[in-house]
């Protein structure tokens, strides 16, 4: 068992039920293949998301890096450049997926300065999503525009139902208003931050979805009313969509964990 494993599992003791709906985790310590996954285990790389079909285990190359000692506990992922390749860990039980009453939380740490480390326009640390971030996803981004930076949560079902003739999201206030905004945030090069997204009975009609910083809830979305549609041989956890800096600890729950919870992942 790796140190980052043993680590992360301390943390949750006296919590037998966020270990039991554990689905996957990834302390990046040593290698880069997930230390618990229901599904396959390996993180893969592509020229692209459209490319993804062809894609390889491991690294990309060396602008995407296993940062020796530069985690929370051992190593983290450190992204060097703006990256703009695929790298991605596959979704299939990993995720616990469901067309019609999708529950779950991802969490995991940044460590970077948005303003200077960031290189122009949107960036997204995770998205998870068979096919954009507009269609049946989930994920997280920096803007492009603002100063400092806002750090946003997004939340879209099947494009089709939502935005049928396929409006630019900048154009439309159907994607603007259904964004979590933070404007202040508190990332900072040399210092971690915690992320966690909660969602909850996403195709139902009724979802919602919740996004924490440091264990503090930022804002909650509009209920969710379209239907999530996948393939799920296409269905990733993507890492640094145009990302620069480190990343640790990347979870998957089987549920919305609780604020309780999410703060003491975020410890």
């Amino acid at each position: 068992m790796t140190l980052s494993l043993v680590c992360f599992l301390a943390g949750l003791l006296g919590a037998a039920d966020l270990k039991k709906d554990l689905t996957f985790y990834a302390g990046f310590n040593g290698n880069v293949d997930a230390n618990v996954a229901l599904g396959d285990k390996k993180l893969y790389w592509a020229a692209n998301y459209k490319e993804q079909g062809q894609a390889q285990p491991g690294l990309p190359g060396p602008d995407v890096e296993l940062a020796k000692g530069a985690g929370r506990t051992g190593d983290a992922l450190r992204f060097v450049k703006k990256n703009g390749k695929a790298v991605f860990y596959q979704a299939a039980k990993n995720v616990a997926f469901d067309a019609r009453n999708w529950s779950g939380t991802v969490s995991f740490f940044l460590n970077l300065s948005p303003e200077s480390e960031l290189e122009p326009g949107f960036c997204d640390p995770i998205q998870i999503t068979d096919k954009a971030y507009n269609d049946s996803a989930i994920w997280v981004d920096f803007t492009k525009d603002d100063m400092p930076r806002h750090f946003r949560l997004g939340v879209f079902g099947a494009l089709k139902a939502w935005n049928p003739q396929n409006v630019p999201s900048d154009k439309s206030p159907d994607f603007m208003n259904r964004l979590v905004v933070v404007r202040k945030h508190p990332f900072a090069k040399g210092k971690w931050t915690h992320v966690a997204v909660a969602w909850s009975k996403l195709g139902s009609g009724a979802g919602e979805a919740r996004l924490y910083v440091n264990g503090m809830l930022q804002g909650a979305t509009p209920q969710i009313k379209e239907a999530f549609e996948w393939d799920l041989a296409k269905g990733a956890i993507r890492l640094g969509v145009a990302y620069v800096g480190l990343m640790d600890d990347v979870a998957v729950y089987r549920r919305p964990l609780s604020e309780a919870e999410i703060r003491s992942l975020s410890r």
